[in-house]
Protein backbone atom coordinates (compact mmCIF):
# COMPACT_ATOMS: atom_id res chain seq x y z
CA UNK A 1 0.00 0.00 0.00
CA UNK A 2 2.76 2.60 0.90
CA UNK A 3 4.64 2.04 -2.26
CA UNK A 4 1.35 2.24 -3.99
CA UNK A 5 0.83 5.50 -2.50
CA UNK A 6 4.14 6.88 -3.04
CA UNK A 7 4.36 5.59 -6.92
CA UNK A 8 0.96 8.17 -7.16
CA UNK A 9 2.94 10.68 -5.37
CA UNK A 10 6.04 10.90 -7.74
CA UNK A 11 3.18 10.36 -10.89
CA UNK A 12 1.76 14.14 -9.55
CA UNK A 13 4.92 15.73 -8.13
CA UNK A 14 5.10 17.50 -11.65
CA UNK A 15 2.09 18.45 -11.52
CA UNK A 16 2.18 19.68 -7.86
CA UNK A 17 5.35 21.63 -8.94
CA UNK A 18 4.15 23.12 -11.70
CA UNK A 19 0.97 24.24 -9.50
CA UNK A 20 3.11 26.67 -7.19
CA UNK A 21 2.79 29.86 -7.66
CA UNK A 22 4.78 33.21 -6.02
CA UNK A 23 2.90 35.96 -4.30
CA UNK A 24 1.84 39.61 -4.38
CA UNK A 25 1.35 41.43 -1.36
CA UNK A 26 -0.14 45.41 -3.43
CA UNK A 27 -0.84 47.05 -0.28
CA UNK A 28 2.79 47.42 1.84
CA UNK A 29 3.45 50.71 3.26
CA UNK A 30 5.96 51.95 5.33
CA UNK A 31 6.33 55.34 7.19
CA UNK A 32 8.71 57.77 6.06
CA UNK A 33 10.09 60.40 7.61
CA UNK A 34 11.82 61.86 4.83
CA UNK A 35 8.50 62.54 2.84
CA UNK A 36 6.21 62.69 6.06
CA UNK A 37 4.08 60.74 5.30
CA UNK A 38 3.06 56.40 4.42
CA UNK A 39 4.27 55.34 1.56
CA UNK A 40 3.07 52.16 -0.29
CA UNK A 41 4.36 49.59 -2.26
CA UNK A 42 3.81 45.96 -3.56
CA UNK A 43 6.00 42.97 -3.43
CA UNK A 44 6.28 39.79 -5.62
CA UNK A 45 7.78 36.41 -3.68
CA UNK A 46 9.15 33.65 -5.61
CA UNK A 47 6.92 30.18 -5.40
CA UNK A 48 9.77 29.02 -2.75
CA UNK A 49 10.00 31.85 -0.52
CA UNK A 50 7.52 30.14 2.21
CA UNK A 51 9.32 26.78 2.06
CA UNK A 52 12.89 27.51 2.02
CA UNK A 53 15.37 29.94 4.50
CA UNK A 54 17.64 31.36 1.72
CA UNK A 55 17.62 34.87 0.68
CA UNK A 56 16.64 36.44 -2.87
CA UNK A 57 18.46 38.47 -5.39
CA UNK A 58 15.86 41.87 -5.88
CA UNK A 59 14.49 43.82 -8.85
CA UNK A 60 13.04 47.12 -8.52
CA UNK A 61 10.54 47.15 -10.91
CA UNK A 62 9.15 51.48 -11.25
CA UNK A 63 5.45 51.87 -12.80
CA UNK A 64 5.15 54.97 -15.35
CA UNK A 65 3.22 58.32 -15.01
CA UNK A 66 -0.53 58.25 -13.65
CA UNK A 67 0.07 54.20 -12.07
CA UNK A 68 0.73 53.26 -8.52
CA UNK A 69 2.27 50.49 -7.19
CA UNK A 70 -0.17 48.44 -8.74
CA UNK A 71 0.30 48.91 -12.31
CA UNK A 72 2.75 46.41 -12.84
CA UNK A 73 0.42 43.93 -10.65
CA UNK A 74 -2.95 44.62 -12.54
CA UNK A 75 -1.51 45.57 -16.16
CA UNK A 76 1.80 44.07 -16.39
CA UNK A 77 0.63 40.89 -15.23
CA UNK A 78 3.97 40.34 -13.08
CA UNK A 79 2.70 37.70 -10.95
CA UNK A 80 1.66 35.34 -13.92
CA UNK A 81 4.66 36.72 -15.89
CA UNK A 82 7.19 36.29 -12.97
CA UNK A 83 5.97 32.78 -12.58
CA UNK A 84 6.49 31.46 -16.04
CA UNK A 85 9.67 32.67 -16.47
CA UNK A 86 10.92 30.81 -13.09
CA UNK A 87 8.88 27.93 -14.08
CA UNK A 88 10.47 27.78 -17.47
CA UNK A 89 14.24 28.29 -16.46
CA UNK A 90 14.36 31.69 -18.03
CA UNK A 91 14.61 33.78 -14.61
CA UNK A 92 16.17 32.47 -11.47
CA UNK A 93 13.76 33.09 -8.17
CA UNK A 94 13.67 36.79 -7.13
CA UNK A 95 11.64 39.12 -5.26
CA UNK A 96 10.14 42.02 -7.14
CA UNK A 97 9.51 45.56 -5.39
CA UNK A 98 7.13 48.18 -6.61
CA UNK A 99 7.20 51.02 -5.43
CA UNK A 100 4.59 54.29 -5.24
CA UNK A 101 5.79 57.52 -6.83
CA UNK A 102 2.13 58.77 -7.88
CA UNK A 103 0.73 59.97 -4.55
CA UNK A 104 1.82 63.28 -3.05
CA UNK A 105 4.09 64.24 -6.47
CA UNK A 106 4.62 62.39 -9.01
CA UNK A 107 8.10 60.91 -9.88
CA UNK A 108 10.60 59.39 -8.77
CA UNK A 109 13.67 62.51 -7.82
CA UNK A 110 13.74 65.10 -5.76
CA UNK A 111 12.01 68.33 -6.84
CA UNK A 112 14.42 71.68 -7.54
CA UNK A 113 13.95 73.21 -3.84
CA UNK A 114 14.51 70.47 -1.55
CA UNK A 115 10.56 70.40 -0.58
CA UNK A 116 9.69 66.78 -2.20
CA UNK A 117 12.91 64.40 -1.73
CA UNK A 118 11.24 61.17 -3.36
CA UNK A 119 15.17 60.26 -4.56
CA UNK A 120 16.17 60.72 -1.07
CA UNK A 121 13.35 58.28 0.22
CA UNK A 122 14.10 55.33 -2.21
CA UNK A 123 17.34 55.08 -1.30
CA UNK A 124 17.34 55.94 2.21
CA UNK A 125 14.18 54.55 3.43
CA UNK A 126 12.79 51.69 0.95
CA UNK A 127 15.71 50.22 0.15
CA UNK A 128 17.01 49.75 3.76
CA UNK A 129 13.67 48.63 5.12
CA UNK A 130 12.74 46.05 1.98
CA UNK A 131 15.87 44.63 2.56
CA UNK A 132 15.79 43.80 6.07
CA UNK A 133 11.62 43.06 6.17
CA UNK A 134 12.63 40.49 3.45
CA UNK A 135 14.99 38.28 2.78
CA UNK A 136 16.71 39.69 -0.03
CA UNK A 137 20.77 39.63 -0.86
CA UNK A 138 22.45 43.00 -0.05
CA UNK A 139 25.50 43.12 -2.79
CA UNK A 140 25.02 44.47 -5.39
CA UNK A 141 25.19 41.23 -7.98
CA UNK A 142 21.91 40.72 -6.45
CA UNK A 143 20.54 43.97 -7.40
CA UNK A 144 18.58 45.30 -10.43
CA UNK A 145 16.02 48.19 -11.38
CA UNK A 146 14.01 48.02 -14.13
CA UNK A 147 10.84 50.55 -15.27
CA UNK A 148 8.57 51.79 -17.96
CA UNK A 149 7.94 55.78 -18.86
CA UNK A 150 8.35 57.28 -16.12
CA UNK A 151 9.76 54.34 -14.28
CA UNK A 152 12.42 54.28 -17.29
CA UNK A 153 14.11 57.56 -16.76
CA UNK A 154 14.34 56.61 -12.81
CA UNK A 155 15.89 53.23 -13.82
CA UNK A 156 18.48 55.51 -16.14
CA UNK A 157 18.76 58.01 -13.30
CA UNK A 158 19.33 55.61 -10.54
CA UNK A 159 22.19 53.13 -12.43
CA UNK A 160 23.81 56.16 -13.93
CA UNK A 161 23.86 57.79 -10.24
CA UNK A 162 24.32 54.80 -8.26
CA UNK A 163 26.22 52.15 -10.37
CA UNK A 164 27.67 51.19 -7.22
CA UNK A 165 24.02 49.53 -6.01
CA UNK A 166 23.11 48.26 -9.45
CA UNK A 167 24.23 45.11 -11.28
CA UNK A 168 22.16 45.70 -14.23
CA UNK A 169 19.47 48.65 -15.72
CA UNK A 170 16.51 48.13 -17.61
CA UNK A 171 14.69 51.40 -19.19
CA UNK A 172 11.65 50.43 -21.06
CA UNK A 173 10.04 53.26 -23.54
CA UNK A 174 11.75 55.29 -21.25
CA UNK A 175 11.86 59.27 -20.29
CA UNK A 176 15.40 60.33 -21.09
CA UNK A 177 14.62 63.83 -19.07
CA UNK A 178 15.52 67.19 -21.14
CA UNK A 179 17.59 66.36 -24.49
CA UNK A 180 19.64 70.08 -24.17
CA UNK A 181 19.90 72.36 -22.10
CA UNK A 182 17.52 74.52 -24.63
CA UNK A 183 15.02 71.99 -24.12
CA UNK A 184 15.28 72.41 -20.31
CA UNK A 185 13.05 75.32 -19.91
CA UNK A 186 10.22 73.31 -22.02
CA UNK A 187 11.26 70.54 -19.22
CA UNK A 188 10.21 72.53 -16.39
CA UNK A 189 7.42 74.30 -17.88
CA UNK A 190 5.35 70.86 -18.49
CA UNK A 191 6.50 70.44 -14.45
CA UNK A 192 4.97 73.59 -13.43
CA UNK A 193 8.51 75.12 -12.63
CA UNK A 194 9.10 78.00 -14.94
CA UNK A 195 10.28 80.31 -12.63
CA UNK A 196 13.75 78.29 -11.46
CA UNK A 197 16.28 80.76 -11.71
CA UNK A 198 18.97 79.83 -14.94
CA UNK A 199 21.84 77.93 -11.77
CA UNK A 200 18.98 75.59 -10.74
CA UNK A 201 18.47 75.01 -14.23
CA UNK A 202 21.85 73.88 -14.92
CA UNK A 203 21.82 71.94 -11.65
CA UNK A 204 18.63 70.02 -12.63
CA UNK A 205 20.28 69.31 -15.96
CA UNK A 206 23.13 67.66 -15.29
CA UNK A 207 21.64 65.57 -12.41
CA UNK A 208 18.20 64.55 -14.61
CA UNK A 209 19.43 64.92 -18.39
CA UNK A 210 20.50 60.91 -19.10
CA UNK A 211 22.11 62.28 -22.24
CA UNK A 212 24.36 64.63 -19.85
CA UNK A 213 24.83 61.59 -17.50
CA UNK A 214 26.39 59.80 -20.07
CA UNK A 215 28.32 62.37 -20.97
CA UNK A 216 29.99 62.53 -17.55
CA UNK A 217 30.58 59.22 -17.05
CA UNK A 218 34.16 58.40 -16.00
CA UNK A 219 35.55 55.57 -17.95
CA UNK A 220 36.57 53.19 -14.91
CA UNK A 221 32.50 53.28 -15.16
CA UNK A 222 31.49 52.08 -18.17
CA UNK A 223 31.00 48.35 -17.64
CA UNK A 224 29.86 48.81 -13.63
CA UNK A 225 26.11 48.34 -14.96
CA UNK A 226 24.75 46.34 -17.59
CA UNK A 227 22.18 47.28 -19.75
CA UNK A 228 18.81 46.44 -21.58
CA UNK A 229 16.97 49.22 -23.42
CA UNK A 230 13.77 48.43 -25.36
CA UNK A 231 11.55 51.17 -26.91
CA UNK A 232 8.76 50.22 -29.31
CA UNK A 233 9.28 51.53 -33.11
CA UNK A 234 5.61 53.73 -33.08
CA UNK A 235 6.83 55.13 -29.40
CA UNK A 236 6.47 58.80 -28.82
CA UNK A 237 9.62 58.50 -26.83
CA UNK A 238 11.61 57.13 -29.27
CA UNK A 239 14.08 60.67 -29.80
CA UNK A 240 15.43 60.21 -26.16
CA UNK A 241 15.90 56.35 -26.17
CA UNK A 242 17.73 56.48 -29.91
CA UNK A 243 20.00 59.34 -29.22
CA UNK A 244 21.13 57.51 -25.59
CA UNK A 245 21.84 54.81 -27.98
CA UNK A 246 23.97 56.46 -30.14
CA UNK A 247 25.31 58.46 -26.99
CA UNK A 248 26.67 54.88 -25.51
CA UNK A 249 28.27 53.74 -28.79
CA UNK A 250 30.24 57.06 -29.05
CA UNK A 251 31.15 56.34 -24.96
CA UNK A 252 31.88 52.84 -25.47
CA UNK A 253 29.37 51.98 -22.21
CA UNK A 254 28.09 48.19 -23.26
CA UNK A 255 24.59 47.97 -23.59
CA UNK A 256 21.15 46.03 -25.39
CA UNK A 257 19.04 48.22 -27.39
CA UNK A 258 15.90 46.83 -28.48
CA UNK A 259 13.38 48.29 -31.01
CA UNK A 260 10.61 46.51 -31.30
CA UNK A 261 7.44 46.73 -33.32
CA UNK A 262 4.89 48.60 -30.61
CA UNK A 263 4.05 52.03 -29.23
CA UNK A 264 3.73 53.60 -25.95
CA UNK A 265 1.03 50.33 -24.66
CA UNK A 266 1.12 47.87 -21.30
CA UNK A 267 0.74 44.97 -24.25
CA UNK A 268 4.20 46.15 -25.23
CA UNK A 269 5.72 45.90 -21.62
CA UNK A 270 4.08 42.77 -20.82
CA UNK A 271 6.37 41.29 -23.65
CA UNK A 272 8.88 43.11 -22.56
CA UNK A 273 9.20 41.81 -18.94
CA UNK A 274 10.53 38.26 -19.57
CA UNK A 275 13.13 39.51 -21.20
CA UNK A 276 13.99 41.79 -18.44
CA UNK A 277 13.61 38.89 -15.85
CA UNK A 278 16.04 36.68 -18.02
CA UNK A 279 18.85 39.42 -18.68
CA UNK A 280 19.02 40.47 -15.07
CA UNK A 281 19.40 37.27 -13.68
CA UNK A 282 22.58 36.67 -15.91
CA UNK A 283 24.25 38.80 -13.37
CA UNK A 284 22.23 37.10 -10.63
CA UNK A 285 23.57 33.82 -11.85
CA UNK A 286 27.18 34.91 -12.02
CA UNK A 287 27.51 35.28 -15.97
Amino acid sequence: MRKHCLSVLFLFLPALLWAQSGKVFDNLSLSSKILQSERKFAIYLPPDYESSQRSYPVLYLLHGAGDDQTGWVQFGEVLHIADNAIRQGTATPMIIVMPDANTGRRGYFNDMKGEWRYEDFFFEELMPYVEQTFRIKKEKRYRAVAGLSMGGEGTFVYALRHPELFSSACPLSAATGPLSMDDMKNYLQRRGLADASPAEMEAYYKRHSVLELISAMPNDQKRAVRWYIDCGDDDFLYEGNSLVHIAMRKKEIPHEFRIRDGGHTWSYWRTSLPAVLSFVSDAFHQY
